[in-house]
């Protein structure tokens, strides 16, 4: 499946709360994709998915066809699918999209500040010297573009390593998974949105009355870690081997694990371990949205002042705040 084709948060929050609400509506799947737009640039994808649906495909195989749908949304659908009406999942992803959506927006609206002060004081810093003489017009376009290049780069290679998604590196390469998971707080991050991701696809998937062994090797194909895909695999192997789920969870380390347990053994004796692990992962989902909307408050503050006190240095010092140029340009 192309990753290029997978719609954006806020695209992906506008399709799931179309479909919600035709749902609820009763209109037909078909029909209420051709009431759907999101934009010129899909609407070659949406066409294909019409296309799809309407040949008879369900819509998880249609979004998987189409490529608009990532593997994650396919499993989810296609549990709901066998439960009955997908409204809830569809409200549900809807809801999480947008919120997701709206945090990013946030982020780069309030960056944009120390962006703006970035670029002025690189503009200021060299001035002095080229209305001097002792730095040409060359070198003083050197000085400017030369940080501007360094940091595009750098936020290329992150909205590279955003785009890989659930099939990225971190999906298949243990080694990088691992370290991933071991940065400070980006490792929680990435920790507590797989364990989310695995026991909402695993609960509904129980829910659509799927059996436990067949549903988690579905629920492990959410996982876009590679370190924690190996993890509940061998969770897995423990429950197939004949433990119960509370049982074969005591290995695993993730947050909320210990409650989870207690929990898990509570849902399997009154049998009500669907509604018990869609319970936790969507604490698991707040706690996640909780800790993403801190970040969007307090990373464009870190660097606004990150910014400030590196002017401060540069005029402090005298040595200026812009970096060197090569003498053949001066």
């Amino acid at each position: 499946m192309s990753r290029a084709n997978l719609l954006p948060l806020q695209q992906r929050a506008e399709l799931f709360s179309h479909l919600g609400a035709m749902e609820q509506a009763g209109v037909p799947v078909s029909q209420a994709l051709s009431s759907l737009s999101l934009g010129p640039a899909w609407q070659t994808a949406i066409a294909r998915l019409q296309r799809e649906v309407a040949a008879g495909r369900s819509l998880a195989v249609a979004g998987r066809v189409s490529g608009l749908l990532s593997p994650l949304e396919v499993n989810l659908l296609q549990a709901a699918e066998h439960a009955g009406s997908p409204e809830r999942l569809y409200q549900r992803l809807a809801s999480q999209y947008a919120e997701q959506a709206r945090q990013r927006q946030a982020m780069q609206a309030r960056l944009y500040l120390p962006g703006a002060t970035l670029l002025l004081a690189l503009l200021i810093q060299p001035l002095p010297a080229l209305v001097g003489g002792s730095l040409s017009v060359a070198g003083y376009l050197w000085s400017v573009l030369q940080p501007l290049l360094c940091l595009a780069l750098a936020l290329w290679g992150w909205a590279q390593l955003r785009r890989q998604g659930e099939q990225g590196l971190l999906a298949t390469n243990r080694g990088l998974a691992t370290i991933g998971l071991r940065l400070p707080m980006v490792g929680v991050s990435l920790l507590r949105r797989a364990v989310r991701d695995y026991f909402t696809s695993l609960g509904l998937l129980l829910e659509a009355g799927v059996a436990l062994f067949e549903a988690m090797p579905l629920a492990v194909a959410s996982l876009g870690n590679a370190a924690l895909r190996e993890d509940f695999l061998a969770m897995q192997a423990r429950v197939v081997a004949g433990q119960p789920l509370a049982q074969a969870l005591q290995n695993m380390d993730f947050p909320g694990q210990p409650q989870l347990r207690a929990l898990v053994a509570s849902g399997e004796a009154s049998g009500t371990l669907p509604a018990v692990l869609l319970a936790f992962a969507q604490r698991q989902g707040q706690q996640q949205a909780s800790f993403e909307e801190q970040l969007a408050t307090w990373l464009p503050r870190l660097a606004y002042l990150l910014v400030a006190l590196w002017m401060a240095h540069g005029l402090i010092t005298g040595g200026g705040i812009g970096p060197s140029v090569p003498p053949d340009l001066r």
